[in-house]
This record gives C-alpha cells, structure tokens and sequence, in this order.
C-alpha cells in the first residue's frame, strides 16, 4: 500500500550499492538516503534519482525536476516507498520501447562493459542476459564474429540514438581513453579481465582505461571475465595501465607482512610454513612470490611480531 507523506529524509531510499550507483544487482532492498540530487530529466541507461508522484494501477510513477515521468511496475513496488520519496531507480527501454524504471542492476550500464551470456540469436543481431527481464540486443553489425547461444561475450552498453534503445557493441577498442596521469604507482583500482595474451592479461580499468597484468606477477587464480581488485604499476608512456595484483616497493612488503599477520592470528598464532617453503605452497596459501614472502617475514621477524622455527611461523 503506498501512502502519501511528506518528504522526510527518513523515507528516503536508496539501494545498497555495489559501485558508485546505489542500486545493488538482482535486489530491491531500500536503505535511507540523505544527500541526494534529483534528475533534472530522465537519462535513459542510467541510475535516476526521481520522487514517487503518484501511485496507479501498474505501479508508482517517478518524476523528474523537469515534470518527465516514468513507471515503475508493481514488481519492484516495497510497501517501504511512499509518495513524496526519493529513490534510485535504472531507466532502460521495456518490450515495447516504452521507457520503464526498475530498481534491478544490470550488468553494465549505459558505457559500461560486461561479460555476458548469448541466449538468442536472429539474421539481424542477437540477444544477451544483461540481468533485466529484457534482454540487451546485439545488432549483428555490432559483433566481431557471430553470436552462439550458451557462449559468453564482452560487450559494452551503448543508445542507438535512431531507436533511443540501448544496445550492445563488441567494438570496445575505439571507446578506451588514455589513463589520466593521476594514476600513480599503488592506485587502488578495480579491473576486469578481458583476454589472456602470451605476455599475460588484458584487463579494462573503470570501463575505459586499457591495462595488463604480466603473466610473472601473477600469484593467484586469475580468469577471463573476472573483476579483480589491483593496484596501478605504472602509467605508461602510451597512456595504458601496467597492473599489479599486490602493492608494488616498499608498500609490498609492508601489505604481504600484514596479510601473512592477519592469517596467523586467525590460525592460532602458528602457521606450518617458513623460508624454505616451496615457491608453490607459498602461492597458494598466500597468494604471494617468494620473494616477497621471505621479505615480509624479515619485515615481521624484525617488528618483533613473529619468531621463525623448523617447523612454522608463531606469533608473539
């Protein structure tokens, strides 16, 4: 039943966010927002902060600053929203191309990326599963070879200004910008890893920024279609990223201490390894070098905080 109520930061509502947005994938869960600023009109293949205006039979319509307004179906309608709210909804195209809202987050947003599974294909185009009860549509002229049902695609989200429909392309090269120079050595940043090369991985930082992770730095498990959590190397002179899974310099060895610190407590005070533990078990258990773990264990050894015996690692 929705209600109407004055505007009351209490009933604000935003969605738990995984990115920036608000809005968290495959869920309708409301918590309370206090700073916002409304659309001043509907941006379709984006997150709208819009105010519920009046409540229908197929759902709340949402406005805008601009009076524009916009459905949202009973489907994503909590008995938490009321008249006069706020909430993040995504705005997209329904079956019929009308504008709809949906508090559900796709994969990828308007110039985002994503990998994606192939669950139709037609002579024009194909379909993929975007996490929207309407599928996204790849026009064939899109693809870089043709779409199999059950295989999975890297495709970025972007509006065919012709149908005012959102699309996607496997044409991403053309849309990656230079990284700007404030990427300096141990920037934190977060990475999808797009193709394996003979020199390692390919990955796409922030959705626009190309970089690569070298096959010899690599410690863990790593896949095509993962976003990892990095830090930046260095910004090289052609504008791309050189990556790194863990901290580089100095900043390294104080990370991998900590990390080999932190598992030594959760373990009892006593961890079955040393200086002689094989590279393998080391990666594994670590996901670090060598290396590095014998720099981090000097580092700890000489903090105080550890004793190195035969037969393991034990806090002190």
């Amino acid at each position: 039943m929705i209600t109407n109520s004055f505007v009351n930061p209490s009933h604000f509502y935003r969605l738990d966010p995984v990115s920036s947005t608000g809005l968290q994938e495959g869920t309708t869960q409301a918590k309370t927002r206090y700073n916002f600023t409304m659309n001043e009109t509907l941006k379709i293949g984006e997150i709208n902060i819009l105010v519920i205006d009046r409540d229908t039979t197929p759902g709340l319509f949402l406005r805008a600053l601009d009076e524009s307004d916009i459905l949202l179906p009973n489907q994503y309608v909590t008995d938490a929203m009321h008249i006069g709210d706020t909430i993040d909804v995504f705005v997209y195209t329904d079956s019929e191309d009308r504008p709809v809202a949906t508090t559900v987050m796709p994969k990828a947003m308007l110039g985002e990326i994503a990998f994606v599974e192939v669950v139709d294909t037609t002579p024009i185009g194909a379909f993929v599963n975007w996490g929207l009860p309407k599928d996204l549509f790849v026009p064939r002229t899109l693809q870089k070879r043709p779409f199999v049902v059950g295989e999975k695609r890297l495709v970025r989200v972007i509006l065919d200004e012709q149908t005012n429909r959102l699309v996607g392309t496997e044409k991403i090269s053309g849309a990656l910008i230079d990284a700007p120079k404030t990427f300096y050595p141990n920037t934190p940043v977060s990475f999808m890893i797009i193709a394996k090369t003979p020199l390692g991985y390919k990955a796409i930082v922030d959705h626009k920024y190309e970089g690569m992770i070298y096959s010899n730095e690599i410690f863990e498990s790593v896949r095509v279609g993962e976003i990892k959590n990095g830090f930046v190397k260095q910004r090289r002179e052609d504008g791309k990223l050189d990556l790194s899974l863990q901290m580089i310099g100095k900043a390294k060895s104080g990370n991998a201490a900590n990390k080999i610190h932190e598992m030594l407590q959760k373990n009892g005070g006593m961890l079955p390894y040393n200086y002689k533990s094989d590279p393998e078990s080391i990666q594994r258990i670590f996901g670090l070098s060598k290396k590095n773990f014998k720099s981090a264990l000097t580092e700890l050894t000489s903090a105080g905080k550890i004793i190195v015996k035969e037969n393991g690692i034990y806090g002190i």
